[in-house]
């Protein structure tokens, strides 16, 4: 006997268990889609939105758009006010912006506190703009957490199909690009994926691919830049410059390349080629004549940063009292306890370590305090606005005069004119490098500058090296 309505030939407590298991299966099914915080849709969900969206724009082939946003300065509420405070904020975002979408739009949260949007139609870049200024403005009403109240705002990128992709995730990596692009110009940004920025990409993808062979070849020169007594113009030392010239790209900017070696994650052994190169060149300069490198940001988070540096100079027989490492505060605020470490090994072997760009970070006086420095280096801008801005001196002498209470030494970079060389000497600074002492130069040029003055009544003087020095 069969079971009515059943034709499977099942009985009836057969039938009834078959029927919850699908009911289950179902209700398991929507809670793969659903975030359990908000209620909305999920990541997978979205996905599933754009493709059948796609398949039915590929008959009609009208443009839509997809978009997604993080809030500014989520973690801090977290932090401050426990996890419930959080996930209550997501909540209300999540009734806020769904409230303010158009009627077919979808709201998803990606994950932690990114949202992204389908948006079907959003059909130019205009459209996105617009609908990105309103939800900026939904976001300037404060956010009850019932004691006390939060302002938070989100940052936006968006992208249109069929221009910025035909799949889910062609699209959502665009959207990812444009999100990014606005967080760099700041909080509660906007960006739209154009064609610009689809040119940039191209062009990033090719120079990606070029720099990668360029270090598997080695391509990477080392030059150098003196730095000099602004006293006596006595060359004090070089410091390492990394330069690139591709056969199709030309050259390249180290602004450009060495940013992007750190994203593509061959920084390091194209900073292990750098530095070999550069010690070979240094071997060739007078005992007294000191090398300058620069470590990356990823380098000062890596434990093992130290002892490849001297793993390097062993085996390179190079006197480790000859280095100078350079690095910038901005590198060091990943991981300021990994960094100390770096700086404290790297000193303890007689390594001097330089503070780069001072005067640019956030709380340069703090590090000062915080780490073991030898020398500071006063930032280009300071320097450069030595002609036209008196504050400019005032901050340079205060500058210098800090460094001498606390035993530090200090170099101008950036000094392109005698006038601000003879004004950093009157401020009390005593060495610098710029353009006004010398450009780079490559290696040969710079072994080949101590050898015409060997014959030199001071073969260090800086006067005796043709072309390294102004008048």
């Amino acid at each position: 006997m069969t079971y009515p309505g059943s034709g499977l030939g099942l009985l009836p407590d057969q039938y009834i268990d078959i029927s919850d298991r699908l009911i289950k299966n179902e209700e398991d099914g929507t809670k793969s889609l659903t975030d359990p915080i908000t209620g909305l849709g999920n990541l997978r969900r979205m996905k599933l939105k754009t493709d059948k969206l796609i398949e039915q724009r590929d008959e009609d082939p009208a443009p839509f758009s997809i978009g997604m946003f993080d809030i500014d300065r989520f973690r801090p509420i977290n932090d401050l006010f426990g996890r419930k405070a959080g996930d209550e904020i997501l909540s209300q975002v999540a009734l806020r912006i769904s409230a303010a979408l158009p009627e077919n739009a979808m709201l998803a949260r990606i994950s932690g506190d990114m949202f992204g949007m389908v948006l079907p139609t959003c059909f130019f870049e205009k459209d996105a703009l617009k609908i990105g200024e309103l939800l900026r403005d939904v976001f300037a009403a404060p956010f009850d957490l019932g004691e006390r109240i939060v302002r938070v705002s989100a940052t936006f990128g968006f992208c249109q199909y069929p221009f910025a992709g035909a799949t889910f995730d062609e699209l959502f990596d665009k959207c990812e690009s444009a999100l990014y692009q606005a967080r760099k110009r700041g909080a509660a940004s906007i960006q739209v994926y154009t064609h610009e920025m689809a040119q940039a990409v191209r062009q990033r993808t090719q120079i990606e691919q070029a720099l990668r062979k360029a270090v598997a070849a080695q391509e990477i020169e080392a030059w150098f830049q003196p730095v000099v007594n602004l006293h006596t113009k006595e060359v004090l030392g070089f410091e390492c410059l990394a330069r690139w010239t591709d056969a199709e790209l030309g050259e390249v900017s180290p602004a450009v390349f060495i940013p992007l070696a750190e994203q593509a994650g061959f920084i390091d052994a194209l900073t292990k080629q750098l530095f070999a190169k550069a010690i070979a060149c240094a071997r060739h300069w007078p005992d007294t004549v000191f090398l300058s490198f620069n470590l990356s940001s990823v380098q000062l988070v890596d434990p093992t940063t130290a002892l490849a540096v001297l793993l390097m100079l062993e085996k390179m027989e190079f006197d480790p009292r000859r280095i100078k490492i350079e690095i910038t505060e901005t590198a060091m605020m990943s991981d300021p306890q990994t960094a100390e470490r770096i700086i404290n090994d790297l000193r303890a072997v007689g390594i001097r370590v330089l503070l780069d760009d001072f005067g640019t970070g956030q709380s340069s006086l703090g590090r000062l305090r915080d780490f073991s420095f030898d020398k500071v280096k006063i930032d280009r801008s300071f320097i450069a606005a030595l002609d036209e801005d008196e504050q400019a001196g005032h901050i340079v002498r205060a500058i210098v005069n800090m460094c001498d209470a606390l035993g530090l030494g200090v170099i101008a970079e950036g000094i392109e004119t005698a006038e601000q060389a003879r004004k950093l000497v009157e401020l009390g600074c005593s060495a610098g490098q710029g353009y006004y002492f010398g450009r780079p130069a490559p290696a040969d040029a710079t072994i080949a500058l101590f050898e015409k003055a060997a014959g030199a009544r001071d073969p260090k003087c800086c006067s005796a090296i043709a072309g390294c020095c102004g008048d």
